[in-house]
C-alpha cells in the first residue's frame, strides 16, 4: 500500500490548474503534480546533481505555466 502526504497550493493556483488540465489526460490536480514531480526527479537521478541553471530553467518553465509565483 502506497502513503501519501498532501501538498497545499493557493486556491488561485489550483484553479489555473482544474483549467489547465481539461481535455487532456491528467485526471486531477493531482495527477499532473505527481507527473511534475516525477519528472524532476527522473531527470536529478538520470543526470546526478541538477545544476543550478538546470535548476532554474525549471524553475522558469513551472512559472511560465503559471506553478510558481516570481
Amino acid at each position: 500500500m502506497t502513503d501519501y502526504t498532501t501538498v497545499s497550493i493557493p486556491k488561485d493556483l489550483a484553479d489555473r490548474v482544474e483549467e489547465t488540465i481539461e481535455g487532456t489526460s491528467f485526471s486531477s490536480t493531482s495527477d499532473l503534480v505527481r507527473f511534475l514531480l516525477r519528472s524532476i526527479v527522473i531527470q536529478h537521478q538520470k543526470e546526478g546533481q541538477l545544476t543550478e541553471a538546470q535548476f532554474e530553467e525549471i524553475t522558469d518553465q513551472l512559472a511560465d505555466l503559471g506553478y510558481l509565483d516570481r
